[in-house]
């Protein structure tokens, strides 16, 4: 089973190092279903090992001045104020309810990562300017309550907030992004520290081996293709979100017809709107 843990969590940080995010959603159910914690110390472990993770996986970026220096200071210190008022909340919270709001985020989040984007919607900011006060204070204060409250250290929320609100170009995001992680991960777990005790070896173990898949994965970066691979990611992120809230969920909901009334409701609608996008797809290849 430590083999299993060890190798799982190679995958967290390669996931950081290439996406800039992803670690917790990762890390939380490898914690809770394959080292048998419970849901508020994985919650509080997570962000211990996101935090060193992003740190480590910050530097390559660094090196390679895919750093935002002002904007992810901003944003993190606002991330920060927000990440230890969720994690104090948390406390009062059960640990079910935090767990079904995680799977229900990790859903969410693989629509963002899967939904193609708008060409031409909005441009990349150019790679010297930073981002309005006013900007980084709100998306920092509400990505900052969403890693306090679930353990989520964010990054797939914050590389959106800093590419698609921002403008910034999608490189220097995601190594913004790691630097606004760390700060925000470690904000969350003060908050969680004041309630859940933490066992410090399979902290440390999963952290190792995280860190090393961090290094791995911020070398790749850059060499695949980003798109292939946040396909990939977020069918990923849809199949662990679906277990996670499968094993919350009480058995009668999922028997129940409203249930697959709306399953089969948003099934629908997710085929008519590939149907309808299809079309335009093609008129725009023929053209081209």
């Amino acid at each position: 089973m430590t083999a299993l843990i060890v190798a799982a969590s190679l995958l967290i940080g390669v996931s950081l190092g290439i996406l800039g995010g992803g670690g917790s959603i990762l890390t939380v159910p490898i914690l809770v279903y394959l080292a048998g914690q419970d849901t508020k110390e994985a919650i509080a472990t997570s962000l211990f090992v996101v935090g060193v993770t992003s740190l480590a996986a910050l530097i390559p970026h660094a090196r390679a001045h895919r750093v935002r220096w002002r904007t992810g200071l901003l944003f993190g210190a606002f991330s920060m104020a927000g990440a230890y008022a969720g994690g104090r909340v948390a406390e009062y919270i059960p640990g079910t309810v935090l767990l079904v709001a995680f799977a229900l985020m990790m859903l969410a989040t693989a629509y963002a990562m899967l939904r193609k984007p708008r060409n031409g919607k909005k441009k990349a900011r150019p790679a010297h300017r930073d981002l309005p006060l006013k900007h980084i204070a709100v998306e920092g204060l509400v990505v900052g309550a969403v890693t306090g409250l679930v353990g989520s250290g964010g990054g797939f929320l914050v590389v959106p907030a800093l590419a698609i609100l921002g403008g910034l170009p999608m490189g220097i995001a995601v190594g913004t992004s790691l630097l606004v992680i760390a700060m925000k991960s470690f904000a969350g777990l003060a908050g969680h520290l004041s309630g859940v005790s933490i066992d410090w070896g399979i902290a440390l173990t999963v952290t190792v081996a995280a860190v090393a898949g961090s290094l791995i994965g911020a070398r790749l970066a850059g060499r695949i293709p980003q798109d292939a691979l946040r396909k990939f990611f977020g069918w990923f992120v849809v199949v662990m979100g679906v277990f996670v809230l499968a094993q919350q969920l009480d058995s009668a909901v999922w028997t129940h017809p409203a249930t697959w009334a709306v399953v089969g409701a948003a099934g629908a609608a997710a085929v008519a709107g590939w149907a309808v996008r299809r079309p335009r797809h093609r008129a725009v290849t023929a053209r081209e």
